[in-house]
Parts: structure tokens; sequence; C-alpha cells
């Protein structure tokens, strides 16, 4: 029962057996991804129109915003097409160009959180050399580097995962072109892709979350030695802030692909996968944007700006 030749498409069922589901999270996804393009558009225009938002905090997180953005677009498409109607197959070709691109993002996230948890150890704990460490060239060396390794992943992995045999059928218990789903399919021998799959998490997903709790760890010990209350709070406000994303972010991340063959994992690939591929890029500009004074009062000065703009134009009638 094996094909031995490429198949010519995949079938992700997703919710298929909860139609009424799939209705309500269709509109749900229309309604989240309008968000997160907003959102996240606002936080990198924010970044680029404010001089005081001119610094390395603010470049990293623009460029996660982005990252956020290609994220969802790559995979919000097929969800959509995956939640409406019955036709939920998928072709070859476009199976393979979506992992390719997921499994280049997600990596590139996972290092961009620890260099955003560096940027604040620097910050915290060497106040007076955070500008002759954090210059321009050195950020845009971290933020090369954290695309490079999503990248080398993505064409390391790619071609592991759709090299087994498959059986007939070429259905995927999932919303997307996930790994996990691809582990319960093959009929060939999966242990190379198994394999891959183990390094690469311990990799980007042990590895940097270690880094950053450590950086973590450091910092907070930092913290009790500033004396300024103010100062003190607003690294508290920044730290606590990237943390909450870490936590949410990471949390169904270690779920799914830690071990993916697990019976949780499994029943519940689907819902994590919708999770950190919807609701995680919208959270991140949101707790971004009301934890933190400086966004929020950019917001307020372009908001005064944009009203006292309109107050003061002349329009034709007013001629007359």
């Amino acid at each position: 029962m094996a094909n031995k030749s490429f198949p010519e498409g995949f079938i992700p069922l997703g919710f298929s057996k909860r139609p009424d589901l799939e209705i309500a999270l269709f509109w749900a996804v229309i309604l989240l991804y309008t968000m997160i393009v907003l959102s996240n558009l606002t936080i990198i225009m924010l970044s680029c129109m404010d001089p005081r938002l001119h610094t390395p905090m603010y470049f990293f997180l623009s460029n996660l915003s982005f990252l956020d953005l290609c994220y969802t677009t790559a995979a919000v498409p097929q969800m959509l097409s995956n939640l409406w109607g019955p036709d939920k197959s998928i072709t070859y070709t476009g199976c393979v160009i979506q992992l390719c691109v997921l499994l280049c993002l997600s990596p590139t996230e996972d290092v961009m959180l620890v260099v955003m948890a560096f940027d604040c150890y620097v910050a915290i704990c060497r106040p007076l050399r955070y500008t002759v460490i954090m210059h321009q060239q050195f950020c845009w060396k971290l933020v090369v580097v954290a695309w490079l390794s999503g990248l080398m992943l993505s064409v390391v992995q790619t071609p592991i995962t759709f090299q087994p045999l498959y059986c007939a059928h070429h259905c995927l218990d999932d919303i997307l072109c996930e790994i996990p789903a691809f582990l319960h399919l093959p009929c060939g021998d999966t242990s190379a892709n198994e394999w891959q799959m183990t390094i690469s998490a311990v990799l980007f997903t042990i590895v940097t979350l270690g880094l950053i709790l450590t950086s973590y760890i450091y910092t907070a010990q930092a913290l009790g030695k500033i004396q300024s209350e103010e100062g003190r709070q607003k690294a508290i406000a920044t730290c606590s802030s990237h943390l909450t994303m870490v936590i949410i972010f990471y949390g169904t991340i270690v779920t799914v692909y830690t071990d993916p063959k697990n019976d949780f994992a499994s029943k519940n690939g689907k819902f994590f996968t919708f999770f950190y591929t919807v609701v995680t890029p919208l959270l991140n500009p949101l707790i971004y944007t009301l934890r933190n004074k400086e966004v929020k009062g950019t917001l307020q000065r372009l908001r005064s700006k944009t009203i006292d703009t309109t107050k003061n134009r002349s329009w034709p009638f007013e001629t007359f």
C-alpha cells in the first residue's frame, strides 16, 4: 500500500469532524489575522517614525513583529481554505513551500527571543557599556544570525521530512503542513526524521530557552542593585513583557516538538498549531503596547499630532 512516487498532494484533515467549530474558527481567524496585521504594522511603523524608539530593543521588537507577520501570512491562507468548505487538499509543491517557510521562521523567532533577552541583560547588567556593546552593526549581525539559523534548519530538515515513503491516503491530522503530522503519515522508516527533529528541538527549543532563563537569572540579580525606584520599575516592565512572550511562545512549542508522538501532543496538536500560529503573533504586540509607556506615549503623540493637523487644515469651503 505504499506509493514510492511523490504524492500529488496532501489532505490536512483539520477539524473536519467538527463542521460547526470550523465555521466559528474561520471567522475567528479572519478577525485575528486582521488584528495581527494592524498591531504588528503599528509596532514597525512606530519604531521607524519616532526617534525616541530608535534603540536596539525596538529594533529587535520590530524584527519580531515582521517575523510574526510573515509566519501568519504563510499559514493563514491555507488555514482558511482548510476551515472553509469540504475541499481540504493542498498540492505537494504548496505543502513543501509552506513547511519550508514555517521551518525557517519558527527557529528564527527562537533565536530572536534569545537576542532580545541578551539585550535586556546588557541594558541592566552592563548599563555603562550598553551603547558600546549594542551598536548598530552588532544589532544587525545578531538579526542576520537569527535569520541564517532558521534558513539553515529549513534547508536541512525539509528534504528529510519528505524523503520517507508515504501511505496512499496522504491525510495529515493537522490544519497545516507541520512536521509532527508527517511523523504519523509515512509507511517507511521515519527514524532519520525523528532524529533530525530531536536535534533541532534541542538546539532551538531547549538550548535557546536555557540561554534566556540564564540571562534572566543574572538580570534578576542586577535588578536588586538598582537604587532608583523608577529605573527598577522600568527595567522590570521591559523584562516582564519579554518574559511573558517567552512563556507563551515556548509553552506550546515545547509541548508539540519535544515529543510529537506522545498521546497528548498527537490528539491536541492542531489546537496548539492554531494557538502559536494565530494567537501568539497577536499577543506579542499587545503585551508590549499595553505594558510599555514609551510605545503608549508615541501612540498618544501621533494621535495628538493627527488631531491637530486635522483641526488646522483649511478646507476649500472655508475660504468663502
